[in-house]
């Protein structure tokens, strides 16, 4: 069994308030939970209106499924217009 763990910092450049970063985080979350099944949690800079740390986490036999499963989350994360992908980690257990 392997547990990888991902970490994404994402800057919403167009956020003004907590509401429209919170709008941008759910849609994100939403969409990687239906897309990929995996686990989500915006994890850090909670206060922040333009920054949002995102956990992902997911369980698997191999870790190269789990590695192209981020880098295919990490793509579309990246191909989002009202986001940019800041700083990126991967751990596996």
């Amino acid at each position: 069994m392997v547990v990888g763990v991902l970490s994404i910092r994402i800057l919403i450049p167009c956020s003004r308030s907590l509401k429209t970063k919170r709008r941008a985080v759910r849609g994100i979350k939403d969409r990687l939970r239906a897309r990929f099944n995996v686990s989500v949690a915006e994890v850090e800079a909670q206060d922040i209106w333009q920054t949002a740390v995102l956990g992902v986490c997911a369980v698997g036999t191999d870790r190269a499924y789990l590695e192209g499963m981020f880098d295919k989350i990490l793509s579309m994360v990246r191909s989002r217009a009202d986001v940019e992908l800041g700083r990126c980690e991967k751990e596996f257990f």
